[in-house]
């Protein structure tokens, strides 16, 4: 059972977060139990953890804020192992370096900030630089897996149903490109299939009628016989004259 100061306090510190967010981080109790807060830290560009989105939770002690939250990383990220307590200045697991002034909004500054770094310590996993990318781009997707990130946080799950819409147009998009062929293409298939066509049949071009030209010398010829047939009772007429 959280302390009357206890749940003041937090209290305070939601509305203070409401009204001036912290670049990077979003934090918000659950609403079940005001000791137990989600929180979402992005990941810092220029970082391999850049475009990331983790997904973790604090649990504040009753006596809070006499005494340090409990740490803990849900999303894969490459630098905390997921579900164990994280072992920072301003967790629990340095009670003796706890300075009660501190509040969410500066524990989470804090724990983006000791994310970043890469100082070993307990809850923390060694990987390489591919990894923590890798991770990076699936964070999202792995945290809208989950019904409490996607009640705690709605924007992000709509962001993520957003992605997948557009990435799904892209896809299509990229699909009928590939199916519909470029009319330069079609003509110049169309070009290749004649050219193939008259190699086989001997031409050198489109079948088109072709008019036959009759030779000029049978038509001479012809003249002549004509001419000569016609001549013929003419030449008997004058050789019975004579």
């Amino acid at each position: 059972m959280a302390e009357t100061a206890c749940v003041k306090r937090l209290q305070k510190e939601f509305r203070a977060l409401c009204k001036e967010p912290v670049p990077n981080v979003v934090a918000r109790p659950s609403p079940s139990d005001i000791l137990e807060w989600h929180y979402v830290l992005e990941g810092s560009e220029g970082t391999p953890f850049a475009g990331g989105v983790y997904h973790g939770k604090v649990k504040f002690p009753p006596e809070y804020p006499y005494k340090p939250p409990g740490i803990s990383m849900i999303t894969p990220n490459g630098r905390f192992a997921t579900h164990k307590r994280i072992c920072m200045s301003m967790s629990d697991y340095h009670p003796e370096t706890w300075n009660p002034m501190w509040s969410v909004s500066s524990i989470l500054t804090g724990l983006l900030s000791f994310m970043m770094d890469n100082s070993p310590t307990t809850g923390s996993v060694s990987t390489t630089v591919a990894d923590k990318q890798r991770l990076a781009k699936a964070s999202l997707a792995f945290n809208c897996k989950s019904s409490i990130f996607r009640k705690m946080f709605p924007e992000y799950a709509e962001k993520y149903s957003e992605q997948q819409k557009a990435e799904n147009m892209n896809s299509e998009l990229t699909s009928n490109k590939g199916d519909a062929k470029p009319s330069t293409t079609v003509a110049q298939e169309q070009s290749q299939a004649i050219r193939h066509n008259d190699k086989d049949t001997g031409h050198k071009g489109p079948k088109r009628g072709r008019s036959k030209n009759f030779p000029t010398w049978l038509l001479v010829l012809l003249m002549a016989v004509f001419g000569s047939v016609m001549a013929l009772p003419l030449l008997n007429l004058d050789l019975t004259n004579l």
